[in-house]
């Protein structure tokens, strides 16, 4: 399986979001600087994932939920979620 995740910076309120094939990896990766993207906005929540059978549709996914209207979409399926955050 693939994933698709979205981390939220609790420092500066912004998504990140990204792909793996092994998302506890990748969190850990997150969690203890490792990626040069997220180190500067740590702590992070993971507030979402997705399993996609195939890299090709977790990509794509990415892809879509880092445009705009991606980004509109997770505010509306996340709202509660997000609430918690503020």
């Amino acid at each position: 399986m693939y994933y698709v995740y979205i981390l939220l910076s609790l420092k500066d309120k912004k998504f990140y979001i990204g792909s793996t094939k092994d998302l506890r990896l990748r969190k850990s990766e997150h969690d203890n600087g490792k990626v040069d993207s997220t180190k500067h906005r740590r702590p992070l929540s993971l507030i979402c994932y997705e399993a996609y059978p195939t890299k090709t549709e977790a990509l794509l996914r990415e892809k879509y939920l880092k445009t705009s209207d991606g980004r509109k979409e997770i505010r509306v399926r996340l709202k509660i979620t997000l609430q918690k955050y503020q």
